[in-house]
């Protein structure tokens, strides 16, 4: 059988309440008591019961992840970052996978019930107010990876998109392409669209180039690659593609290769985020490095600083992007 607070209590000779207040952090006892608690519990192999201890405390420390795109390989890393550095700060996290769910009150409810601490909202494609949903049920929310805007409703972490699409339009002019394009994701997703708006906006500057743009049905290798695929059968290929994010651009490779079509001899690609995979020397692909380690670290402080401060002014980090060359664009 397991041991029991009340078998380390006896060990001990203190009361059961004794035992719980020394493992509770903040609660009031004695260092003595402290030493003797701990002593016989690890004499006994005694193991709090984190769940026991929230009823306690009033606290499960139980942060919710939640996302809407497990197909996207950049997510491992994501979710591998998130869950090792809540788990550092004696946090415990409880992960959510929307798919195709946008319903902002089914998921509210649902971490309700968890009695989750805080939230993060980790997407490039939920809009704000699918956040501020959390907000609103008084559950401390950051959106990672969110809409940049100087009057956020809730904690925002992550990149300008609309700059991310201007440093990949100059990228493009730099090297001389005189037709390129924007492979966004999906349309209505808030990355598309800004990724697409920075794009535009800087080529407009460049009115001898043509520009075109075209949109996959997700952000994910078959519907880079279908997009693309749709392109060649239709004879419109550009000279030059930023793809609004490295698995669309690792699935557009792919069509290429099928197409006959040499990268980047023929076709140039540009790429969004670094993820681990577009290093691979398989792969080598040109992309803006979205810095995702200090956006989810960024992202862990925030959320552990509004439990202890719920009404804490809601504020937007941005990280900058920098161009990462590798082997997909022509020289300048």
């Amino acid at each position: 059988m397991s041991v029991t607070l009340r078998d380390v209590a006896r060990k001990a000779g203190v009361s059961p309440s004794a035992v719980s207040r020394a493992f509770t952090d903040g609660a009031s006892v004695s260092e003595l008591t402290r030493e003797k608690v701990e002593k016989a519990a690890s004499a006994l192999g005694y193991t709090p019961n984190a769940l026991a201890s929230s009823l306690t405390t009033g606290r499960t420390r139980l942060i919710g992840l939640v996302s809407n795109n497990f197909h996207n390989p950049v997510f491992l890393e994501v979710f591998d970052l998130f869950t090792r550095g809540l788990q550092e700060r004696g946090l415990r996290p409880l992960l959510v996978n929307l798919s195709d769910e946008t319903d902002s009150a089914r998921t509210v409810q649902m971490l309700k019930q968890y009695s989750v601490d805080g939230v993060v909202v980790a997407s490039s494609t939920l809009t704000p107010d699918f956040a501020s949903a959390f907000r609103d049920a008084n559950i401390p929310v950051v959106h990672s990876f969110g809409r940049h805007t100087t009057t956020p409703q809730v904690h925002v972490v992550g990149i300008d998109n609309i700059e991310g699409g201007r440093i990949a339009a100059r990228e493009l002019v730099s090297r001389g392409y005189e037709s390129v394009a924007f492979l966004g994701g999906p349309v209505a997703a808030t990355s598309t669209q800004d990724r697409l708006e920075g794009f535009r906006s800087e080529m407009r500057k460049h009115p001898n180039v043509r520009v075109s743009q075209s949109f996959a049905e997700a952000y994910s290798f078959n519907a880079g690659r279908a997009e693309m695929l749709r392109i060649l059968a239709d004879n419109g290929l550009a000279e030059a593609y930023f793809c609004g994010d490295d698995v669309l651009s690792i699935g557009v490779l792919s069509a290429l290769k099928d197409g006959g079509k040499r990268v980047p001899e023929d076709v140039g690609i540009i790429g969004l985020n670094d993820m681990e995979m577009s290093s691979w020397e398989s792969i080598n692909l040109t992309t803006i490095k979205q810095p995702i380690e200090q956006i989810i670290s960024s992202s862990i402080e925030l959320v552990v600083a509004m439990i202890d401060d719920p009404e804490r002014y809601p504020e937007a980090r941005l990280f900058p992007s920098v161009v990462v060359e590798r082997g997909t664009l022509r020289g300048s």
